[in-house]
C-alpha cells in the first residue's frame, strides 16, 4: 500500500532523514512452521506487519496489514513483546529511512483457511513462504524476525 497521508506529510518536511514509527509484526504459526515473507528489493526472510497510523489501536494496526499484505484475517493471539534498536532501521529504495519500534503477537490462520487464499500484495511483498525454525535459521533473514520467532519459541516450550 501507498505511504500514508500522515507519513507522508512528515516527509514533506524532513526529506529522506531518520523517521521513528510505531509497528506492528504478526507472528503467524501452522504446525511447526512460521509463514515468513520477502520484500522488494530484499531477499532476507521476515515476518507481515507494518506501521500504524496516528491514534490506531495496535490490534486494529495488526490485522489491517495482515489483510492488506496477505488478504486474510488473522487469530490474534498473546503479546509477544516490544522490538526496536539497529536491526529494525531500514533505508528503502527511494532513499526514505526510518527507525520502527514494533509490537508483535503470536498469530494463527483460522481453521479452514488455505495456503490458496493467501494474495499478496505484490508492492508490498515478493514471496511469502512456510519455513521450519531450523530452515528460516539456514536462509537469509532479518535478525529481528529471529529475535520474534525463538520469543514464540520459548512461549510455546
Amino acid at each position: 500500500m501507498p505511504l500514508s497521508p500522515y507519513v507522508l506529510g512528515i516527509r514533506e518536511r524532513i526529506g529522506h532523514d531518520l523517521l521513528y514509527l510505531p509497528g506492528v509484526s504478526a507472528v503467524i504459526e501452522r504446525d511447526g512452521s512460521y509463514l515468513l515473507a520477502r520484500t522488494p528489493g530484499d531477499d532476507r526472510w521476515g515476518i507481515v506487519g507494518g506501521g500504524m497510523e496516528p491514534v490506531e489501536e495496535p490490534v486494529d494496526a495488526l490485522r489491517r496489514e495482515v489483510r492488506e499484505e496477505l488478504g486474510i484475517e488473522i487469530v490474534v493471539g498473546e503479546l509477544l513483546g516490544a522490538y526496536g534498536g539497529e536491526s529494525l532501521v531500514f533505508e528503502y529504495p527511494n532513499g526514505d529511512v526510518v527507525s520502527y519500534a514494533t509490537m508483535a503477537w503470536s498469530c494463527a490462520l483460522p481453521d479452514g483457511v488455505t495456503d490458496a487464499q493467501l494474495r499478496i500484495e505484490r508492492e508490498e511483498l515478493t514471496e511469502v513462504a512456510w519455513l521450519t525454525p531450523e530452515r528460516f535459521l539456514a536462509e537469509p533473514h532479518h535478525l529481528w524476525a529471529e529475535r520474534m520467532i525463538r520469543d514464540d519459541l520459548a512461549r510455546r516450550a
